[in-house]
This record gives C-alpha cells, structure tokens and sequence, in this order.
C-alpha cells in the first residue's frame, strides 16, 4: 500500500470510489476547486498494483475570524481495503501537510450521527471531540456531528523534529569542515599528498501509523 499526495489525474478515480462508497457525492468542478486551491492537502491510497481504493479530500476554510485551520471535506475506503488503517493514514498525511503549509491551528470535519466505525477513528484514535450538532444537515435529513481536533501538539513535534534535523546537519557539517582543515595543515611529504573528509550521515523518517481497528465509511 502507498500514500502520496493526490494529483489531477487522480480526480476520477478519487471520484469513483466516493460514488462506491458514500452517499454524499460532488461534481467534478469541486474535486478540481480543491486540488486546485490546496494542492498540498489531499491525498490517496493506492494498492500495489496502483489503484487507488481510498482517499482524503481536505481545504483551509477561509475564515478571516478565525485561526488558520483546515477541513476534512470527505474520506473514503473502499469496503475491500478497509480494516487495514488506510483512513487513519490518510488522515494523518493531511493534518501534517496543514500544519506544514498553512499553520493550521485545528481541523473539522462532519459526521453522521449513525456512522458508528467513523465515529470510533475520528474520536477514539484521531482525538476528535464533538463540538456541536447541525440538525438535518445532510440531505437525507440526518443530523450531523461537528468535530474538531486540536493540531498544536503535532506542531510542536513537527518544530522538533525540524530543529534536530538541523542539528544534526550543522554537526555534520562542522565535522566536515575540521577534517578538510587538518588536511590542509599536515606537514608537507615529497610527492605526497592527505585528505581527510567525512560523506555527510544520512536519515530517512517514517510517516508510517498505528494501524486502527477499524476504518470508516465516510465524511463529508
């Protein structure tokens, strides 16, 4: 399974497992108006032969009385990729990709009240909190959950993790730096020559979450 940002000739695709999974669906213009205006946001989840069977569409609300922050419009999981933590996957890859480019501050989204396996990610594994209800928000007339969760403790690791990078680069450098300098101080040898340099250390980080135990059908 692979999780990368969702790219313009994702969109039918991306629109075609919303039409199998959910019961909310959009034209085509608002897939485009949000890979369009946030680019960064929303991303998808392909199998290994690279199909896409899940994805996550995200915006910044433009709010000018309110802290930057972000909303999940809709995610979805095809029923035979499901149980296998792809939601919380998508999910995660969009709160960071907020917080990195926007400053995002806290993220919603809507639930229905019945959607019990996106009620336990959202809340159980995603730290959502139910902040109002919206009566008959959905077309069908059901009421919808307003959640949010607050995105100030994953920047504040984000902001960590960026100054030990930086560290280490400065140490590697620093190291780097005295070598070529010794060399150039050894003592003069007839028809010899010394060098002495250090490859840069290299790191890889992992994006990599806890697998859920279970996946929801949607949000919107």
């Amino acid at each position: 399974m692979n999780i990368r940002n969702a790219r313009p000739e994702d969109l039918l695709n991306m629109q075609h497992c919303n039409l199998l999974c959910l019961p909310e669906n959009y034209q085509m213009k608002y897939y485009l108006y949000h890979c369009l205006s946030w680019p960064q946001l929303s991303y998808v989840a392909e199998d290994d032969d690279g199909k896409i069977v899940g994805y996550v569409l995200a915006k910044m609300e433009e709010d000018q009385n309110d802290v930057p922050h972000g909303h999940i419009t809709s995610l979805a999981v095809k029923r035979t990729h499901r149980r296998l933590g792809l939601a919380q996957k998508l999910m995660e890859q969009a709160f960071r990709a907020m917080v990195e480019n926007f400053g995002a501050k806290y993220v919603s989204l809507h639930a229905r009240k019945s959607n019990r396996a996106a009620l336990h990610l959202y809340s159980n594994t995603l730290n959502f909190q139910v902040s109002e209800v919206e009566p008959k928000y959905y077309a069908d007339g059901e009421d919808a959950y307003t959640m949010k969760r607050d995105l100030s403790q994953m920047a504040d690791e984000l902001r960590r993790k960026l100054v030990l990078t930086s560290r280490k680069n400065q140490e590697t450098q620093g190291s780097t730096l005295t070598g070529s300098e010794e060399a150039g101080q050894e003592s003069p040898v007839a028809d010899g020559s010394g060098s002495n340099s250090k490859e840069p250390s290299k790191s890889s980080e992992s994006t990599d979450v806890q697998d859920s135990s279970e996946d929801p059908d949607s949000t919107s």
